[in-house]
């Protein structure tokens, strides 16, 4: 697949600006070098953002990361048996990103607790841009 990975992470920030969490901005900046309806992938990671909505768990951009492994490696419904090998590219994704910043964890990521901002937003788009376009 040959993708301008600076134009995708440049579309990605452009649709965070534009209101898209993080999970939304990664997925739909990318979904159409797959040939994927973003306004699907928009509906569907809603309720990933934000560290699923409260900032707890998995930083939205990671999530969003790993709904594109699915798109691209799973064999889908009608013959279900892909699970391994699209677990093994997210489990890719989440350890690529951690071992950059540390931690997948949004609210560690944004220092809540400690007042210490490990990465920004823009930050963790970027690095999950360019994690899922290398692995796919």
């Amino acid at each position: 697949m040959d993708i301008n990975v600076e134009a995708v992470a440049a579309r990605a920030h452009e649709l965070h600006e534009a209101g898209y969490n993080c999970a939304q901005a990664v997925a739909c900046a990318v979904a159409p070098e797959l040939g994927v309806d973003s306004d699907q992938l928009f509906r569907a990671l809603e309720g990933f953002g934000l560290g699923m909505g409260d900032m707890s768990q998995t930083c939205g951009a990671v999530s969003g990361a790993v709904a594109l492994v699915g798109l691209v490696y799973s064999s889908g419904e009608d013959n279900p048996k892909s699970k391994g090998a699209t677990y093994k590219v997210s489990r890719e994704v989440s350890q690529r990103f951690a071992a950059k910043n540390g931690m997948t964890i949004c609210r560690e990521l944004k220092g809540i607790d400690t007042g210490t901002v490990v990465r920004s937003c823009p930050g963790c788009i970027d690095d999950a841009v360019r994690i899922v376009l290398d692995l796919i």
